[in-house]
Protein backbone atom coordinates (compact mmCIF):
# COMPACT_ATOMS: atom_id res chain seq x y z
CA UNK A 1 0.00 0.00 0.00
CA UNK A 2 1.26 3.45 -0.94
CA UNK A 3 0.81 5.28 2.37
CA UNK A 4 1.23 8.76 0.89
CA UNK A 5 -1.46 7.97 -1.66
CA UNK A 6 -3.71 6.57 1.07
CA UNK A 7 -3.26 9.76 3.13
CA UNK A 8 -4.13 11.87 0.09
CA UNK A 9 -7.28 9.86 -0.54
CA UNK A 10 -8.34 10.05 3.11
CA UNK A 11 -7.89 13.83 3.24
CA UNK A 12 -9.88 14.26 0.02
CA UNK A 13 -12.73 12.23 1.49
CA UNK A 14 -12.69 14.10 4.80
CA UNK A 15 -12.50 17.54 3.17
CA UNK A 16 -15.27 16.70 0.70
CA UNK A 17 -17.51 15.25 3.42
CA UNK A 18 -18.26 11.85 1.88
CA UNK A 19 -16.70 9.00 -0.06
CA UNK A 20 -18.59 9.87 -3.25
CA UNK A 21 -17.65 13.57 -3.04
CA UNK A 22 -14.05 12.60 -2.37
CA UNK A 23 -14.06 10.34 -5.40
CA UNK A 24 -15.36 13.17 -7.58
CA UNK A 25 -12.66 15.48 -6.24
CA UNK A 26 -9.99 12.90 -7.05
CA UNK A 27 -11.56 11.97 -10.42
CA UNK A 28 -11.42 8.35 -9.27
CA UNK A 29 -14.01 5.53 -9.12
CA UNK A 30 -15.97 5.41 -5.87
CA UNK A 31 -15.07 1.74 -5.40
CA UNK A 32 -11.35 2.56 -5.62
CA UNK A 33 -11.61 5.37 -3.06
CA UNK A 34 -13.67 3.25 -0.67
CA UNK A 35 -11.19 0.38 -0.96
CA UNK A 36 -8.18 2.60 -0.27
CA UNK A 37 -9.78 4.02 2.88
CA UNK A 38 -10.69 0.50 4.02
CA UNK A 39 -7.15 -0.75 3.29
CA UNK A 40 -5.70 2.12 5.31
CA UNK A 41 -7.96 1.31 8.27
CA UNK A 42 -6.99 -2.36 8.01
CA UNK A 43 -3.30 -1.44 7.89
CA UNK A 44 -3.63 0.74 11.01
CA UNK A 45 -5.91 -1.66 12.81
CA UNK A 46 -8.42 1.02 13.82
CA UNK A 47 -11.46 2.65 12.21
CA UNK A 48 -10.78 6.18 11.00
CA UNK A 49 -14.16 7.29 9.65
CA UNK A 50 -17.74 6.50 10.57
CA UNK A 51 -20.28 6.35 7.74
CA UNK A 52 -23.57 8.03 8.65
CA UNK A 53 -26.63 9.21 6.75
CA UNK A 54 -25.28 12.74 6.92
CA UNK A 55 -21.89 11.78 5.53
CA UNK A 56 -18.71 11.00 7.41
CA UNK A 57 -17.42 11.72 10.88
CA UNK A 58 -13.96 10.99 12.21
CA UNK A 59 -13.18 8.71 15.13
CA UNK A 60 -10.75 9.94 17.77
CA UNK A 61 -8.00 7.96 16.06
CA UNK A 62 -9.14 9.36 12.73
CA UNK A 63 -8.86 12.97 13.89
CA UNK A 64 -5.31 12.37 15.11
CA UNK A 65 -4.30 10.55 11.92
CA UNK A 66 -5.84 13.19 9.64
CA UNK A 67 -4.00 15.98 11.48
CA UNK A 68 -0.73 14.06 11.20
CA UNK A 69 -1.37 13.29 7.53
CA UNK A 70 -1.91 16.97 6.72
CA UNK A 71 1.35 17.87 8.40
CA UNK A 72 3.29 15.09 6.68
CA UNK A 73 1.93 15.86 3.21
CA UNK A 74 2.49 19.60 3.67
CA UNK A 75 6.10 18.97 4.71
CA UNK A 76 6.60 16.60 1.77
CA UNK A 77 5.18 19.18 -0.63
CA UNK A 78 7.43 21.89 0.84
CA UNK A 79 10.49 19.62 0.56
CA UNK A 80 9.73 18.80 -3.07
CA UNK A 81 9.24 22.46 -3.95
CA UNK A 82 12.45 23.44 -2.19
CA UNK A 83 14.41 20.72 -4.00
CA UNK A 84 12.99 21.80 -7.36
CA UNK A 85 13.61 25.48 -6.71
CA UNK A 86 9.88 26.33 -6.58
CA UNK A 87 9.85 28.44 -3.41
CA UNK A 88 6.97 30.78 -4.05
CA UNK A 89 4.00 28.62 -5.08
CA UNK A 90 1.57 27.43 -2.44
CA UNK A 91 -0.78 24.53 -3.08
CA UNK A 92 -3.59 22.74 -1.29
CA UNK A 93 -6.63 23.56 0.79
CA UNK A 94 -7.18 25.85 3.76
CA UNK A 95 -10.17 25.75 6.12
CA UNK A 96 -10.81 29.02 7.95
CA UNK A 97 -13.67 30.03 10.27
CA UNK A 98 -14.92 33.35 11.67
CA UNK A 99 -18.11 34.93 13.06
CA UNK A 100 -20.60 35.72 10.29
CA UNK A 101 -20.70 39.53 10.23
CA UNK A 102 -17.01 39.96 11.07
CA UNK A 103 -16.02 37.43 8.43
CA UNK A 104 -18.11 39.10 5.75
CA UNK A 105 -16.97 42.62 6.60
CA UNK A 106 -13.31 42.17 7.50
CA UNK A 107 -11.91 38.71 6.77
CA UNK A 108 -13.46 37.89 3.39
CA UNK A 109 -11.97 40.85 1.45
CA UNK A 110 -8.53 40.06 2.86
CA UNK A 111 -8.89 36.35 2.08
CA UNK A 112 -9.94 37.12 -1.50
CA UNK A 113 -6.75 39.11 -1.95
CA UNK A 114 -4.77 36.11 -0.69
CA UNK A 115 -6.48 33.83 -3.21
CA UNK A 116 -5.62 36.19 -6.06
CA UNK A 117 -2.00 36.10 -4.91
CA UNK A 118 -2.00 32.31 -4.49
CA UNK A 119 -4.10 30.80 -7.33
CA UNK A 120 -3.24 27.21 -6.37
CA UNK A 121 -4.77 27.52 -2.89
CA UNK A 122 -8.37 26.40 -2.32
CA UNK A 123 -10.06 28.17 0.59
CA UNK A 124 -13.05 26.94 2.57
CA UNK A 125 -14.42 29.82 4.66
CA UNK A 126 -16.96 28.77 7.33
CA UNK A 127 -18.82 31.75 8.80
CA UNK A 128 -20.77 30.78 11.93
CA UNK A 129 -21.73 32.59 15.13
CA UNK A 130 -20.53 29.75 17.32
CA UNK A 131 -17.16 28.41 18.32
CA UNK A 132 -16.25 25.21 16.52
CA UNK A 133 -13.57 22.74 17.52
CA UNK A 134 -10.60 23.19 15.20
CA UNK A 135 -9.44 19.58 15.47
CA UNK A 136 -12.89 18.01 15.10
CA UNK A 137 -13.82 20.03 12.01
CA UNK A 138 -10.34 20.16 10.46
CA UNK A 139 -10.00 23.94 10.68
CA UNK A 140 -6.59 25.46 9.98
CA UNK A 141 -7.23 29.02 11.17
CA UNK A 142 -10.00 30.55 13.30
CA UNK A 143 -10.85 34.14 14.11
CA UNK A 144 -12.47 34.58 17.50
CA UNK A 145 -13.90 37.53 19.40
CA UNK A 146 -13.77 37.44 23.19
CA UNK A 147 -11.58 36.03 25.91
CA UNK A 148 -10.02 32.68 25.06
CA UNK A 149 -10.51 29.50 27.05
CA UNK A 150 -8.67 26.87 24.98
CA UNK A 151 -5.02 27.14 26.02
CA UNK A 152 -3.98 24.46 23.50
CA UNK A 153 -4.46 26.89 20.61
CA UNK A 154 -1.88 29.45 19.49
CA UNK A 155 -3.38 32.98 19.47
CA UNK A 156 -2.25 36.18 17.76
CA UNK A 157 -4.13 39.30 18.81
CA UNK A 158 -5.14 41.56 15.93
CA UNK A 159 -7.30 44.14 17.72
CA UNK A 160 -10.44 44.59 19.75
CA UNK A 161 -14.12 45.46 19.34
CA UNK A 162 -16.47 47.40 21.61
CA UNK A 163 -19.80 46.29 23.02
CA UNK A 164 -22.37 48.89 22.03
CA UNK A 165 -25.87 49.64 23.35
CA UNK A 166 -28.04 51.43 20.83
CA UNK A 167 -31.57 52.21 19.72
CA UNK A 168 -33.31 54.09 16.94
CA UNK A 169 -34.01 57.84 17.25
CA UNK A 170 -37.73 57.02 16.90
CA UNK A 171 -37.68 54.67 19.89
CA UNK A 172 -35.73 57.15 22.01
CA UNK A 173 -38.11 59.98 21.10
CA UNK A 174 -41.05 57.86 22.28
CA UNK A 175 -39.52 56.24 25.36
CA UNK A 176 -36.78 58.61 26.44
CA UNK A 177 -32.99 58.26 26.52
CA UNK A 178 -31.58 56.10 29.35
CA UNK A 179 -28.92 58.04 31.24
CA UNK A 180 -27.79 55.26 33.59
CA UNK A 181 -27.81 51.44 33.31
CA UNK A 182 -30.51 51.36 35.98
CA UNK A 183 -32.85 53.19 33.57
CA UNK A 184 -32.89 50.16 31.24
CA UNK A 185 -35.34 48.24 33.44
CA UNK A 186 -38.05 50.61 32.15
CA UNK A 187 -37.15 49.99 28.51
CA UNK A 188 -37.84 47.25 25.96
CA UNK A 189 -34.94 45.10 24.80
CA UNK A 190 -34.12 42.87 21.85
CA UNK A 191 -32.21 39.76 22.92
CA UNK A 192 -30.23 37.10 21.08
CA UNK A 193 -30.86 33.41 21.52
CA UNK A 194 -28.91 30.46 20.21
CA UNK A 195 -25.36 31.68 19.75
CA UNK A 196 -22.40 32.39 21.99
CA UNK A 197 -21.19 35.73 20.64
CA UNK A 198 -24.14 37.84 21.81
CA UNK A 199 -22.66 40.63 23.97
CA UNK A 200 -23.62 40.60 27.64
CA UNK A 201 -25.51 43.50 29.20
CA UNK A 202 -22.58 44.42 31.43
CA UNK A 203 -21.33 47.84 32.54
CA UNK A 204 -18.52 49.46 34.45
CA UNK A 205 -18.63 52.31 36.87
CA UNK A 206 -15.98 52.96 39.50
CA UNK A 207 -16.23 49.43 40.90
CA UNK A 208 -16.64 45.90 39.54
CA UNK A 209 -18.70 45.22 36.43
CA UNK A 210 -22.43 44.69 36.93
CA UNK A 211 -25.36 43.52 34.82
CA UNK A 212 -28.73 45.14 34.11
CA UNK A 213 -31.00 44.19 31.19
CA UNK A 214 -34.05 45.85 29.65
CA UNK A 215 -37.37 44.03 29.56
CA UNK A 216 -37.31 41.33 26.83
CA UNK A 217 -39.63 42.53 24.08
CA UNK A 218 -38.26 40.42 21.23
CA UNK A 219 -35.87 37.46 21.04
CA UNK A 220 -34.14 36.56 17.76
CA UNK A 221 -31.34 34.22 16.72
CA UNK A 222 -29.44 36.37 14.22
CA UNK A 223 -27.63 39.66 14.61
CA UNK A 224 -29.14 41.05 11.43
CA UNK A 225 -32.67 40.40 12.70
CA UNK A 226 -31.89 42.21 15.95
CA UNK A 227 -30.47 45.20 14.09
CA UNK A 228 -33.48 45.40 11.78
CA UNK A 229 -35.85 45.27 14.76
CA UNK A 230 -33.92 48.02 16.55
CA UNK A 231 -34.01 50.22 13.44
CA UNK A 232 -37.78 49.67 13.35
CA UNK A 233 -38.06 51.12 16.85
CA UNK A 234 -38.91 47.90 18.71
CA UNK A 235 -36.34 48.28 21.47
CA UNK A 236 -32.72 48.57 22.60
CA UNK A 237 -30.00 46.17 21.48
CA UNK A 238 -26.46 45.42 22.57
CA UNK A 239 -24.20 44.38 19.73
CA UNK A 240 -20.55 44.54 18.75
CA UNK A 241 -19.23 47.75 17.24
CA UNK A 242 -18.39 46.34 13.79
CA UNK A 243 -21.92 44.95 13.42
CA UNK A 244 -23.62 48.36 13.41
CA UNK A 245 -20.89 50.78 12.29
CA UNK A 246 -22.85 51.74 9.17
CA UNK A 247 -26.07 52.35 11.12
CA UNK A 248 -24.28 54.51 13.69
CA UNK A 249 -22.58 56.48 10.94
CA UNK A 250 -25.88 57.11 9.13
CA UNK A 251 -27.79 57.95 12.29
CA UNK A 252 -30.23 55.04 11.91
CA UNK A 253 -29.12 53.91 15.38
CA UNK A 254 -27.85 56.00 18.30
CA UNK A 255 -25.26 54.78 20.79
CA UNK A 256 -26.19 54.88 24.50
CA UNK A 257 -24.46 54.77 27.88
CA UNK A 258 -20.97 55.07 26.42
CA UNK A 259 -19.47 56.17 29.73
CA UNK A 260 -20.51 52.86 31.32
CA UNK A 261 -19.12 50.61 28.57
CA UNK A 262 -17.08 47.57 29.70
CA UNK A 263 -13.61 46.83 28.42
CA UNK A 264 -13.40 46.03 24.69
CA UNK A 265 -13.31 42.39 23.64
CA UNK A 266 -10.06 41.05 22.14
CA UNK A 267 -9.98 39.76 18.56
CA UNK A 268 -7.57 36.88 17.98
CA UNK A 269 -6.45 34.73 15.08
CA UNK A 270 -5.93 31.14 16.24
CA UNK A 271 -4.36 27.99 14.90
CA UNK A 272 -3.49 24.59 16.30
CA UNK A 273 -0.24 23.74 18.08
CA UNK A 274 1.30 21.91 15.10
CA UNK A 275 5.01 22.60 14.72
CA UNK A 276 6.36 23.44 12.31
CA UNK A 277 3.35 25.17 10.74
CA UNK A 278 2.65 24.20 7.17
CA UNK A 279 3.89 26.74 4.65
CA UNK A 280 0.38 27.58 3.40
CA UNK A 281 -0.93 28.27 6.93
CA UNK A 282 2.10 30.35 7.82
CA UNK A 283 1.79 32.40 4.63
CA UNK A 284 -1.96 32.87 5.17
CA UNK A 285 -1.32 34.14 8.71
CA UNK A 286 1.42 36.46 7.46
CA UNK A 287 -1.08 37.86 4.96
CA UNK A 288 -4.15 38.37 7.16
CA UNK A 289 -2.67 39.42 10.53
CA UNK A 290 -1.20 42.82 9.55
CA UNK A 291 -4.22 43.61 7.36
CA UNK A 292 -6.72 42.79 10.11
CA UNK A 293 -4.71 44.91 12.54
CA UNK A 294 -4.83 47.83 10.13
CA UNK A 295 -8.59 47.47 9.63
CA UNK A 296 -9.36 47.21 13.35
CA UNK A 297 -7.14 50.18 14.13
CA UNK A 298 -9.29 52.47 11.91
Amino acid sequence: MDRFDAMTVLLAVVDAGSLSAGARRLHAPLATVSRKVADLEKHLGVPLVLRTRRGLSLTEEGRAFVAASRRILDELDAAERQASGDHGTLRGGLHVTAPVAFGERHLLPIALGFLKKQPNINLRLTLVDRQINLADEQVDVALRIGHLTDSALIATRVGSVRRVICASPDYLARRGVPRRPEDLVRHDGISFQGFATAPEWRYRRDGPAFTIEPRPKLAVNTTEAAIQAAMAGIGIIRVLSYQISDQLRSGALQELLTEFAPEPLPVNVLHGPAYPLSLKVRCFLDWIVPRLRAQLAD
